[in-house]
């Protein structure tokens, strides 16, 4: 082995050996109210909505003493740490600018308050320094308004320009980085500031100051521009009609209704669409060329300006087209999707601006009531600051365009849910004002670093990585305008504006043909109606589009309706440098996906700011540099079937092609028949509406291809709470389905070589389905089918469509097309080839499993031991099954004969696959009833039985198999548990402290109980990569938002809520082993870029180049092995004894002593303490004091529950009424012999009431469980571990 190989290997594991630095934070407050540490890490809504008003209002100069008054009132608060700098940076010019005009009866206040703001920055009394955007704003303060400006208007804290730059010096900002800073309009204003800061150098004899000023000065000239002083071309004009719309106001300043009237005024000149489109987009490239260097990333710029302004212009052409070809009609103008958008759009605007006015006067009018007081005033939330962000043409397609975005998602047909849609209007807003502020300046955006030349696992070589990300992260942070986040109820409020608005003016005309008469028959209906649909026994309101309109969306064009955030890049993604800056150059994204977790937001940006995250950053970095493009032929292929409008391999036809169950005749005699029609007809409606959405998604995987045709184009990346890697555009990417997948290609082609011609025939075997025969088996296997894959490639459509056949026939024909060109090209080992080849785990939870646990029986079945053809677990599950269906059919199981024959490796195989992520048996009924239906030969009506009874019999088969890895999902739901019933330190001191100022008993006694059911901590832990993970299974507490349609409840992650102990232990086994498999990914990837391979991944299936796929696949093996051999439990037990110290559990949790006793606890090894720990007992709790020889008698009765609590645990709560008949239960030989544990274990805890006994966690955690005999390393000769 070479010996880079074996330093590279040496590096990693001794860097996941290393002790992990963990991220820390204090657990949530149980209290909104808290005012510590707690209540800076997780802000209050009330915090967040007036942070956002400051924003808005900031915005444009809308109202700034309305922003002064807020933010005077936060800075005084305990909230003042909240306030970044960037936000004060944003006031001083906000002051600056009121001065400069906008004010101009009191410019002397607007400047003192500049000044006096600068001097508490400059102090450190405001908790925050100074940056170079500071210092420019206030050079320019000077420039504008000093002694010898054109307009000087004194200061009592004004400072010269020698004074500003000896606090630069003071404060470490680089001069350059001033004169450099966006805060500067125009070069005259840049160059002024050189000169001042040159001046003040020379006279305080800084000379290398001088050097640096004059420097930039040089660079800043550059040559003039080719095109000044070019008059514009005069373009060809067409005249055209112009429809006017009016808004009609009722008595009290309300809009009551639009009025739309053509051909009024004489036809206005205008410059054909293609040319004005031609002139903007054009006038964009030159100013790009000037503003940054890169043509490219130019043009990705303009691809991601904004989709509601090119919207537009699409609309507006289409609709003038079709006036051009006469097509004046309404009736006959619906018949187009785009034609019917621009209507509402034409009417929504005017619409919009009539409402933003009167919204704005409604709440001036409120602002200058004199009963209402200064303080209340500022405090409230009003729509206006938000609705003037953006323009209302901009606004009026946001909801256009996430509307009909939206349409079938969450499980609602041809709508969608209400509550979900005005969210994401809403966020769509807000991120569109986010992006114009991105673009404001166009900002160069740095590209991702260079790898470090030691290496990624070394320290010297994490160091670089750490200085690279914050030198680029200080540059963009300095250059970007602030803007603040939204809460939850500020979009809701937004997007339900919004959505009445359009809802009131959005119509379509529907058509429809009498039969018997011929006549055709008009009739002008909403476009959207709200009404309440009843999802899974909830009653919920949703938002429903007109049935021709959903028609409309399968089959016409969606371009106009897709937004930049949903499409692949033309550049490689923005380097990710901070949780929220990295991916698309303008559209903000976060490095994780977040789910109503404020937590999770916090942790990620604590570990950010400690450096913990950059292998994780650098890792996405990597991904989303994978260059792509469009397999043409596939394509062409793809869009003929489209075209043909019929059901071919996974697209579903333009019309149903199922016929509709027909009723039986004894519909109204027999039950049973009923039952089954009504069983089929559900199953029809449903398939009818899957086959829509699917025809949808393909419309827009198809659009987003032919857009890109011809195009190099990127991924960006970001991760779940877990770590696992997710590209983020939704619609076309290799995460996808098989179409997806077959419809892409690596953008760099290598040549192929021997062994890359080999991994290819392989590639091509799995994907058809042979893929459980050994590497020889199918390389002959497919020398044995050229005819048919020529076939295949030549005459995809036209021939025997052999590949249809296959498991994943688009990905097949890709394969057979490249195949074909490989072997028939002059030297098929010389072939440039860019298609992907995969590497696939054996079910990879269980490879992780056997590994974690030495589980030698594991991982024979899992392919990580050393075997001479692939081990299939999931047709050994399915044979096991098959016999058990034996046994039930000689004891006459009218289900198991109903499924004998029918039980295939593809039936079981994802509950085997999601059994040690804990499938319950509802999950792997379902599972299993939905490979049953697509199967066909089983009755609708019979499934769910058939269902339930194979699920039965599969989870035993699995338990029966899997033992190893059941023993350490034990012993992380045990751990899970335990966690999230504890409490922190932090919280019991308080509570003891209250304690001893208390003197009633009842008080004390409720003040106890209290502490006792706050169950605030989650469970966290943290990848050998350095990512927090948190798990954000809490209760649900929801707000309610009143809007014009319905009362909205929405989740609000702001308000402090206890943790789903339940969903916390179950969760955390999948969730552990989601994050290894995560890590391990990372780690290949990173091997991966070092040795110079393309690397792409979908969770355990790792893409490369034909050529390369030796290599990767020893890289797999040598990262997996150096992940196992860190001693991964071992790290985990030990990172929550760190994270957990001193934290409590309830003595109650003894009650639960047998199953502590399973996993090795030792009643002699527990911790007790009392709380508070200087209790003084008086004459009543005396009384209460119990005996260690009571203690045994006194838990009894609490055992004989606890037996029972256990056993119902996962399904519901005991209710009083079984409680009090657990009491005359018989004390069985576990319940005897928990109650020993308990009084073992409370035998030292001292005196005391045991109401006041408390358990400490890390007493309470169980050791890991022991290694079995499974040697690690024997994966690098396993040839089938990844295949």
């Amino acid at each position: 082995m070479p010996s880079d190989t074996i330093s590279w290997q040496d590096e990693m594991e001794h860097f996941l050996r290393r002790r992990t630095s963990y991220t820390i934070l204090p657990t949530p407050p149980a209290s909104a109210n808290a005012s510590d540490l707690r209540a800076l890490l997780f802000t209050d809504t009330p915090t967040q909505n007036l942070i956002s008003v400051i924003g808005a209002c900031l915005h444009n100069l809308y109202d700034v003493r309305r922003a002064q008054g807020i933010f005077n009132d936060l800075r005084k608060s305990e909230k003042s740490a909240l306030l970044d700098v960037r936000m004060y940076n944003s006031m001083l010019h906000a002051y600056l600018e009121m001065a400069r005009g906008r004010d101009s009866e009191d410019p002397e206040m607007w400047l003192d308050e500049a000044w006096s703001l600068f001097g508490a920055m400059e102090d450190g009394s405001s908790q925050v320094h100074p940056t170079a955007n500071t210092y420019t704003v206030m050079l320019l303060a000077w420039l504008r308004h000093g002694p010898d400006s054109a307009k000087p208007i004194p200061s009592r804290d004004q400072r010269d320009p020698p004074q500003l730059l000896r606090s630069m010096i003071d404060h470490q900002v680089a001069p350059t980085m001033v004169v450099a800073d966006r805060a500067l309009e125009t070069s005259e204003e840049a160059s002024e500031v050189i000169q001042l800061l040159s001046r003040a150098a020379v006279e305080m004899g800084l000379s290398n100051v001088v050097s640096e000023l004059g420097m930039a000065e040089s660079l800043g000239r550059q040559e003039d521009d080719p095109l000044d002083n070019v008059p514009e071309a005069m373009p060809v004009k067409r005249r055209r009609k112009v429809e006017r719309i009016s808004v009609l106001h009722g008595d009290d300043g309300s809009v009551v209704g639009m009025q739309a009237t053509e051909d009024v005024g004489e036809p206005q000149p205008d410059v054909p669409f293609n040319l004005e489109t031609l002139r903007k987009h054009l006038a964009k490239v030159v100013f790009a060329r000037r503003a940054l260097p890169d043509d490219v990333a130019a043009r990705q710029k303009l691809l991601e300006e904004s989709v509601y302004d090119v919207a537009v212009e699409r609309l507006k052409h289409t609709t003038d087209l079709l006036e051009e070809l006469g097509l004046s009609n309404k009736a006959l103008k619906t018949n187009d999707l785009q034609q019917l958008m621009w209507q509402w759009h034409a009417k929504l605007k005017e619409r919009l601006k009539a409402e933003i006015q009167n919204v704005d006067k409604q709440e001036h009018r409120l602002k200058n009531n004199s009963e209402v007081k200064l303080v209340d005033k500022r405090r409230m939330v009003g729509l206006s600051p938000f609705l003037s962000l953006l323009t209302p043409e901009k606004l009026s397609m946001i909801v256009i365009l996430e509307l009909m975005h939206m349409q079938g998602t969450g499980g609602v047909q041809h709508g969608m849910k209400t509550a979900r849609a005005l969210l994401s209007i809403g966020k769509a807003v807000e991120l569109e004002y986010k992006a114009e502020m991105c673009k404001k300046h166009n900002i160069a955006i740095p590209s991702a670093g260079r790898a470090p030349s030691n290496g990624f696992f070394t320290s010297l070589g994490y160091r670089d990585l750490q200085s690279q990300r914050l030198v680029a992260q200080r540059f963009l942070q300095d250059t970007e305008e602030w803007s603040a986040e939204w809460s939850q109820a500020v979009r809701v409020k937004v997007g339900s504006f919004l959505v009445d608005c359009l809802m009131d003016i959005a119509t379509v005309v529907r058509t429809k043909t009498d039969k018997a008469t011929g006549e055709v028959h008009s009739e002008e209906q909403p476009a959207f109606f709200h009404t309440y649909e009843y999802l899974r026994g909830n009653k919920l309101g949703v938002i429903k589009l007109n049935p021709s309109i959903a028609d409309k969306i399968s089959k016409d064009s969606v371009r106009g309706t897709l937004h930049p955030r949903h499409l692949p890049m033309l550049v490689k993604p923005k380097q990710w440098l901070s949780p929220d800056e990295g991916g698309y150059i303008y559209n903000q994204t976060w490095a994780m996906r977040f789910k109503d977790s404020q937590e999770q937001q916090s942790y990620l940006r604590r570990a950010s700011s400690l450096g913990n995250l950059e292998l994780v950053y650098t890792s996405l970095d990597i991904l989303g540099s994978t260059p792509w493009q469009i397999n043409r032929q596939v394509f062409d292929i793809v869009l003929q079937v489209w075209n043909s409008g019929e059901r071919f391999c996974k697209i579903p036809p333009v019309s149903n092609d199922v016929p509709e169950p027909e009723k039986p005749m004894n519909w109204d005699t027999d039950p049973a028949a009923r039952v089954a029609y009504l069983t089929r007809q559900r199953t029809y409606q449903h398939n009818k509406a899957n086959d829509h959405s699917k025809r949808c998604d393909v419309n827009y995987k198809i659009e987003i291809a032919r857009a890109f045709l011809g195009d190099t184009f990127y991924f960006p990346h970001n991760v779940d709470f877990r770590g696992r890697a997710y590209p983020l555009p939704p619609h076309l990417s290799h995460i996808g389905d098989d179409l997806s997948r077959g419809l892409l290609l690596f953008a760099e082609s290598k040549p192929i070589g021997e062994r890359g011609l080999r991994w290819l025939k392989i590639h091509l075997a799995g994907l058809y389905g042979y893929d459980k025969a050994n590497f020889d088996e199918r390389v002959q296997w497919v020398h044995e089918r050229l005819d048919e894959i020529y076939d295949s490639a030549e005459n995809p459509l036209t021939g025997r469509r052999w590949w249809t056949k296959a498991e994943d026939p688009w990905q097949c024909l890709a394969t057979c097309i490249e195949l074909r060109q490989a072997l028939n090209s002059p030297d098929p080992h010389a072939y440039e080839c860019a298609l992907p080849v995969h590497q696939d785990g054996t079910c990879n939870g269980l490879q992780h499993y056997a590994a974690l646990g030495g589980d030698a029986a594991g991982a024979k079945q899992v392919n990580l031991d050393v075997t001479d053809r692939p081990s299939d677990v999931y047709s050994y599950v399915a044979d096991m099954v098959e016999e058990q269906l034996e046994q039930g059919i000689k004891e006459g199981h009218v289900e198991a004969i109903m499924l004998k024959g029918k039980v295939s490796r593809k039936v079981v195989k994802q509950t085997v696959m999601t059994t040690v992520y804990g499938v319950t048996f509802i999950g792997a009924r379902e599972q299993i009833e939905r490979q049953l239906k697509e199967r066909g030969d089983i009755a609708a009506e019979d499934c769910w039985k058939a269902s339930a009874y194979l699920a039965r019999l599969t989870l035993g088969c699995i338990g029966d198999l899997f033992k190893g890895a059941k023993s350490i999902q034990e012993w992380l739901n045990v751990c899970a548990r335990l966690i999230s019933k504890s409490i922190p330190p932090e919280r019991a001191e308080e509570a003891a402290e209250n304690l001893k100022s208390l003197t009633r008993r009842r008080t004390r006694e409720s003040e106890l109980a209290k502490l006792k059911k706050e169950q605030m901590t989650t469970v966290i832990w943290t990848t050998p990569l350095g990512l927090p993970i948190v798990q954000p299974y809490r209760a649900t507490k929801r707000k309610q938002i009143l809007t014009a349609m319905q009362s909205v409840y929405i989740s609000d992650p702001n308000i402090p809520t206890t943790v789903n102990t339940m969903r916390q232990a179950s969760a955390f086994p999948p969730n552990f082993i989601h994050s290894l498999d995560a890590t391990h990914m990372m780690l290949t990837a990173l091997e991966c870029r070092t040795q110079e391979l393309t690397f792409a991944s979908v969770h355990d299936s790792y893409w490369t180049h034909a050529g390369d796929v030796d290599k990767m696949a020893a890289i797999i093996r040598d990262t997996f092995i150096a992940l196992h051999s860190s001693n991964v439990m071992n790290r985990l037990y030990q990172e929550f004894l760190e994270r957990y110290k001193g934290y409590i559990v309830p003595v109650a949790i003894l009650k639960h002593g047998s199953m502590l006793q399973k996993h090795g606890i030792k009643p002699e090894r527990l911790t007790i303490k009392s709380f508070p720990a200087d209790f003084a007992k008086s004459s009543e709790d005396s009384a209460a004091i119990a005996t260690p020889a009571q203690v045994e008698e006194a838990t009894e009765e609490d055992v004989a529950e606890a037996e029972v609590v256990e056993e119902m645990e996962d399904v519901e709560d005991v209710t009083d009424l079984e409680a009090k008949s657990i009491q005359h239960k018989k004390m069985s030989p576990t319940a005897k012999q928990t109650a020993k544990f308990i009084a073992a274990a409370l035998a030292n805890a001292g005196p005391g009431p045991l109401d006041h006994k408390f358990v400490e966690l890390s007493s309470l955690l169980p050791p890991v469980p022991e290694m079995g005999t499974f040697d690690v390393n024997k994966i690098k000769s396993s040839l089938y571990f990844f295949s």
